[in-house]
């Protein structure tokens, strides 16, 4: 199994649609930066948004395992309230498998990489499987507003060891 996470590009646009199809029709695959303006059933329509989504304040990237896509993330450079920093998703045949917890521990490292040191991310308060791939990933739970749960994740500098103490314990 090759699994990476992959800047969009048209080369995967077959791939893609696949990974689409599985989905529905609708914009809930998080992680890949649909619009409801967006026109991706054309391959100039497709470009389009590729190209869009490629130029936006953003990292994002597609899980691909073996030349297939199997979902897709985004870390947003800068805080977004209402979603967080990071959005993902996996197509339906694909979950389960630890491909959003590898993904989103990825994601993780980039944002490190940028300066951001602590991340929020935001998941619809039933999504058990979304709610183990933060906290499997160091997620602390912040609250529920209305039906999402809040999460932030603490990225500790490069060299640092990333182990959280509690308040207080450092004098």
């Amino acid at each position: 199994m090759t699994l990476a996470l992959v800047e969009p590009t048209v080369d995967l646009y077959g791939a893609w649609w696949e990974a689409h199809e599985e989905w529905g029709p609708g914009l809930h695959e998080d992680g890949f930066g649909l619009a409801a303006g967006d026109e991706v059933d054309s391959p100039a329509g497709f470009t389009a948004w590729v190209e869009r989504v490629k130029a936006e304040d953003s990292t994002c990237r597609w899980i691909v395992e073996d030349g297939q896509v199997q979902g897709g993330i985004a870390l947003r450079h800068q805080l977004n309230e209402a979603t967080g920093h990071i959005g993902y998703g996996v197509r339906p045949s694909a979950r389960g498998r630890g491909l959003a917890t590898w993904a989103l521990g990825e994601m993780l490292n980039e944002a490190r990489a940028l300066g951001i040191g602590r991340v929020l991310l935001v998941c619809v308060a039933d999504n058990e499987g979304s709610l183990r791939t933060i906290e499997r990933n160091g997620g602390v739970l912040e609250g529920i507003r209305g039906d999402a749960r809040r999460y932030w994740i603490e990225l500790p500098a490069a060299g640092e060891s990333g182990v959280l103490t509690e308040k207080g314990a450092d004098g």
